[in-house]
């Protein structure tokens, strides 16, 4: 390794010309709020999703998506809510912000995904919704998911932060529950810097949620203050401030419209790490399941220490000192202090998810990846472990 070699960032965005032209064109316009920009975004992504236009609403974060469907629902204060231990704070906080109370269900091991097994143990008399967690855009089991639900009446919000090209048996991610909920963060499949989007079944509970995201109000800026007039406003629930703006749609139109392109790209990166990582004592990613389309968002190694030779952790430090970024996807929810003096929560309640969370490690996998990068992320893999180079 040289010590010049430019830093590896994980999970850099793939910004290109378009967004810049269409960033640029948006401030122009002098509108940056929520507007026509906004609309667009919100029509492409309905479309690539296969769903209308009055079944999506755009807002500011995957997490206030999260929290919007979980009010838009109309769950009842303190309802318990399923979810998997092995994900972001921001599933279980959404859970808590809504007045409902989590309960987690621990991961099969193979997939990493929430166990419907575990769900079925962890229902009692006040659940009424399951959130299940399309980790890392492997497609849960999502028959089995909502054969569950049927039987007992709940109401499944699917998080897709992960999975916006994912399908299960040919239909996409985000519409096999009352709501999807999907991240356009800076590191996703789909980058608008900071935002999100809801799909929906039902375009009433749409309708709500859009109106929710925005104070409560019946109608948005952009028909207040547009040139057909000034329209007055009315209040009609006590709502919240997660409006998406024109600036954020201005980068996510290009985005969208290359999201294929981008899949693909990780695709090959994805093989390559395959090929060369095969024969080191680190676990791989599993394969997808037949009939389903992964979304590729994580490519995440095992490291467990008396296999490799290396804690996780010091591998995440030879692997800085490499001048190459990683991530944890991630320590399991009850590893982390607030959860534990809340709920009483223990990892070893839920050992495959403790066991995953420790042991884990994201390597870079962005589009913008140059051949070049993949190889010195490879060669840094190998090397930290004592192996060849491949």
């Amino acid at each position: 390794m040289a010590e010049h070699d430019p830093y590896i960032v994980f999970g850099a965005p793939s910004i290109g010309e378009e967004e810049i032209a269409e960033v640029t064109a948006c401030m122009r316009s002098g509108w940056l709020g929520t507007g026509p920009r906004v609309a667009r975004f919100e029509e492409a992504f309905a479309a690539y999703r296969q769903a209308g236009a009055d079944r999506v609403a755009a807002v500011n974060s995957c997490t206030a998506a999260l929290h919007v469907s979980m009010v838009a629902a109309g769950l009842e204060p303190g309802a318990e809510v399923i979810t998997t231990p092995l994900t972001f704070c921001a599933t279980v906080n959404a859970i808590e912000h809504a007045g409902l109370r989590p309960v987690l269900a621990d991961v099969d091991p193979h997939t990493q995904n929430i166990d419907p097994d575990a769900i079925k143990a962890a229902i009692t008399p006040r659940t009424r919704a399951i959130v299940p967690v399309h980790f890392a855009g492997r497609p849960c089991a999502m028959d089995r998911i909502m054969a569950i639900a049927c039987a007992h009446d709940l109401v499944v919000i699917e998080d897709c932060a992960h999975a916006i090209e994912s399908t299960f048996r040919g239909q996409p991610a985000g519409s096999f529950g009352d709501f999807g909920c999907f991240s356009f963060y800076v590191t996703k499949n789909v980058v608008t810097g900071e935002g999100g989007m809801i799909l929906g079944r039902d375009p009433a509970r749409i309708a709500r949620a859009r109106m929710l995201a925005l104070h409560g109000m019946s109608k948005d800026a952009w028909h207040r203050f547009g040139d057909a007039g000034y329209k007055h406003y009315q209040v009609l629930e006590c709502g919240f401030k997660y409006n998406m703006m024109d600036l954020q749609a201005a980068i996510g139109l290009p985005q969208l419209a290359r999201v294929e392109a981008h899949w693909l790209r990780r695709q090959a990166i994805w093989q390559r790490y395959d090929e060369a990582f095969a024969d080191l004592p680190v676990g791989l990613p599993a394969s997808p399941e037949a009939d389903t389309r992964h979304g590729l968002h994580l490519y995440t190694v095992m490291i467990d220490e008396a296999r490799c030779g290396i804690a996780r952790d010091a591998f995440l430090d030879a692997m800085n000192a490499s001048r190459i970024g990683t991530g944890v996807h991630y320590l399991s929810v009850p590893e982390h202090p607030y959860y534990q003096q809340r709920y009483g929560w223990l990892p070893e309640r839920w050992p495959q998810a403790m066991r995953l969370g420790r042991q884990t490690v994201s390597l870079p996998l962005s589009p913008g990846l140059s051949d070049g990068d993949v190889e010195r992320v490879i060669a840094a893999v190998r090397r930290i472990l004592g192996a060849p180079a491949s």
